[in-house]
């Protein structure tokens, strides 16, 4: 479990977010991310000539609460009461360190709410025992990048992909 046990489900608040688990009928927020992502994404994590993953994909993978993205929290602000995205850990078993992920509606982006949600995260890792966390990034990708370094990751590494410089940070807690 990426931030210990039996506080998966417990939320995060602060200021202006709430963040908690996925619910069912929010699968569309999941689809719509990946309908913004930049083309510069591998396409394994974007929207296929087919149209997968479809909502009812989403769902279903919301539903049977998948591993891959089970510390993946949605974000939903406080006052107007929408999901504008998630932020959480994912990894970390055995001796591997989780990473930090996020991910916000383009509507959303610039308003400060990564890194909000990042801090709530990072304080709930260092409160449940972990000394270290890593994020990767895309060099192209001056936003997110932005955020890490707000929230005082430093790069570590690069690695040359067909889709680009991805860029490895890690963050003491």
């Amino acid at each position: 479990m990426p931030l210990g046990a039996g506080d998966s489900d417990v939320p995060l608040e602060t200021a202006r977010l709430l963040l908690r688990p996925w619910r069912v009928g929010e699968a569309s927020v999941q689809r719509d991310m990946w309908l913004e992502r930049d083309p510069r994404v591998p396409p394994r994590r974007r929207i296929d000539a087919d149209g997968h993953p479809t909502v009812a994909e989403f769902e279903e993978s919301i539903r049977t609460n998948d591993p891959s993205s089970a510390g993946l929290r949605a974000v939903q602000r406080k006052a107007e009461g929408d999901v504008i995205g998630y932020c959480g850990l994912v990894g970390g078993t055995g001796a591997h360190e989780p990473e930090l992920a996020f991910e916000l509606l383009r509507r959303c982006w610039g308003q400060g709410y990564a890194t909000e949600a990042g801090w709530a995260v990072l304080e709930r890792a260092r409160a449940s025992g972990h000394e270290r966390l890593w994020a990767s990034v895309w060099e192209w990708n001056g936003a997110s990048r932005r955020v890490l370094a707000k929230l005082g990751f430093t790069e570590s590494d690069r690695e040359e992909t067909p889709y680009g410089t991805s860029v490895m940070t890690t963050r003491a807690l």
